[in-house]
């Protein structure tokens, strides 16, 4: 397992650059939202917490997952954000649903950031059971919110020195 001995949380301030004057977007899936919400609240105080003003950043819902490649491209298209996290969490089903869900949003979040030269961070959680995203969420393996929001600012950073 990937997160096993490893908390999302963790990271070395001295390594993030500082926010001020960045502009990030976030774009939230409002299915299983007990579980986005507290990846939304991660992603947010750590951006805060690294100096990005709470007016920069820009927050929009999406009814699910599936709906986070065309919420991120809209938010491209009509504001001036620098990168844009996106959030969300498929719980394995007893249908192939899952599969269809978590490859397309993957597939739909990727060719957005590629299409665009922008950094689009994949926040999708896809676990099995609802315990492990909420592990992942804030619980025992910390909170991917936060590990996200480091790594759009690390990319922002990165689009700015080219």
């Amino acid at each position: 397992m990937a997160t096993a001995g490893k908390n999302l949380s963790a990271y070395n301030t001295q390594e993030v650059p500082n926010g001020k004057e960045m502009i990030i977007g976030i774009v939230v899936s409002e299915w299983n939202s007990h579980i986005t919400n507290n990846l939304l609240s991660g992603a947010v105080d750590t951006l805060i917490a690294n100096g990005v003003k709470r007016k920069n950043i820009i927050i929009r819902f999406v009814p699910g997952a599936f709906e986070l490649p065309i919420g991120a491209q809209l938010m491209l298209e009509n504001t001036d954000v620098e990168g844009i996290i996106c959030l969300g969490s498929v719980i394995q089903g007893e249908t192939k649903h899952f599969d269809f869900v978590c490859h397309g949003t993957t597939e739909g979040i990727m060719k957005v950031g590629l299409e665009y030269s922008t950094p689009i961070i994949f926040g999708l959680l896809t676990d099995n059971t609802e315990q492990q995203a909420l592990d992942r969420s804030g619980g025992k393996h910390g909170n991917k919110g936060i590990e996200c929001a480091i790594a759009c600012m690390k990319m922002i950073e990165l689009s700015h020195s080219f």
